[in-house]
């Protein structure tokens, strides 16, 4: 009963998804519908969770992360969608490293079959003139390999947003074990674009009810964010 009722109300929980229809009508990177280049990376996992994301960002750094939420038996996948403004730090290597890697143009993968599969990876580049896209489990090529990387780690922590967002509204003694995990991996650069989620970090922090400790980690983490966009 939990989980249903987390489903049909998580879109309303972080205020950056309530805007999210409004702004997808408007500036959401649109492949093939604009001359503003946009690199989209794709991952489908069944086995993972979430078993299926997405991550477009567009030469301006508009960005739009997407994921497949698991269900429960018998019930319809739900989605969770978030936009934000990506760190131009981070834009201008994803731009660089598809250059490098020539738009994702030719074959990709490594070709080598004895690898574990890790999922299947998309990376797609599109502008006025040019629509490119490579499939692959592994690539020895070094931008793809950064870019993938790079991408999966922004993933990472666009998850805790979905975590958050359910522990805060039903479970809030388990909100200082997500947050602490989030802290550790902060510290030792396992996450990027951290100032992503200062919307619902910031709802944490104002929430009278919650431990002073959670509050306090989240305060933390918002910091630990904004260091990152100032620095750009």
């Amino acid at each position: 009963m939990i989980r249903a009722s987390w489903l049909r109300t998580l879109r309303m929980a972080l205020p950056v998804v309530l805007l999210a229809g409004y702004l997808t009508a408007q500036t959401a990177p649109v492949a093939g519908a604009s001359a503003v280049p946009v690199i989209t990376f794709t991952f489908d996992f069944p086995a993972s969770d979430p078993s299926r994301y997405s991550i477009a960002v567009d030469s301006n750094g508009h960005t739009v992360y997407e994921s497949t939420v698991k269900s429960e038996d018998n019930s319809d996948p739900e989605n969770y969608r978030v936009e934000f403004a990506m760190t131009p730090t981070n834009r201008n290597r994803i731009f660089e490293w598809a250059r490098q890697a020539k738009y994702f143009e030719g074959k990709v993968d490594s070709g080598n079959r004895k690898l574990a599969f890790t999922g299947d990876k998309i990376l797609s580049y599109q502008d006025g003139e040019r629509s490119l896209t490579a499939r692959y489990n592994y690539s020895n090529i070094e931008p793809v390999r950064q870019v993938t990387m790079l991408f999966q780690k922004m993933a990472g922590t666009l998850d805790y947003g979905r975590r958050l967002t359910y522990d805060h509204r039903y479970q809030k003694l388990a909100l200082d074990d997500v947050l602490k995990r989030m802290e550790a991996q902060a510290k030792s650069d396992e996450l990027t674009e951290i100032q992503s989620l200062t919307p619902l970090l910031q709802e944490i922090v104002e929430d009278n009810s919650v431990i002073n400790q959670v509050r306090a980690r989240a305060k933390e983490l918002i910091e630990i964010g904004g260091s990152a966009v100032a620095g750009r």
